[in-house]
């Protein structure tokens, strides 16, 4: 079992220095807007709880849930794709085959993505607390919506780290340097 972990974690790092359309992240201004993208998309899945609130007692609440869905994902995906291209996998390869800026750099990511992480914890808790207190049908908190908060809340938490990491890093030094 542990040879086969340990081939897969080869595999995945083989995979990391492939260059993917390298011409769309080669500058930093490019990965940024990559990284731009990529919050817009992670933003659908905000919108997607949002809608569910809103259109809760409604069958079309499935509808535009699935089309938010797969928006959100046939966006997201090659972006994923594209910026674990670009910072060679620093937020998910094990850390014995990052050297020490890497490692220092994922650290980075991590602990300003765990703060932003913190912040949209904070206001999800609290936009659902404060609803609670409202009298009638306006009271009650659709168990759709609530599940679709943790479903963005876990789908940030594992995907901003590398937007952060992608906005972060720099160009790597011209040549004549």
């Amino acid at each position: 079992m542990q040879d086969h972990v340990e081939r897969a974690r080869e595999r995945a790092r083989r995979r990391m220095e492939i260059d993917v359309l390298p011409s769309w992240y080669a500058t930093r201004g490019r990965r940024r807007a990559l990284a731009t993208v990529g919050l817009a998309a992670m933003s659908v899945f905000w919108a997607d709880a949002v809608a569910a609130w809103v259109l809760a007692p409604d069958t079309r609440m499935f509808t535009v849930h699935y089309a938010l869905l797969v928006a959100a994902s046939v966006v997201a995906a090659p972006v994923i794709v594209l910026l674990k291209a670009a910072t060679r996998g620093i937020t998910s390869l094990a850390e014995r085959y990052l050297d020490e800026r890497q490692v220092g750099e994922r650290l980075r990511a991590h602990s300003v993505a765990n703060r932003i992480t913190l912040v949209l914890i904070a206001l999800a808790t609290t936009g659902v607390f404060l609803a609670t207190f409202r009298q009638g049908p306006e009271g009650e908190v659709p168990a759709f919506a609530v599940i679709l908060i943790l479903y963005a809340l876990g789908m940030t938490h594992l995907i901003l780290p590398l937007f952060v990491a992608a906005w972060r890093m720099p160009d790597p030094p011209s040549p004549d340097e």
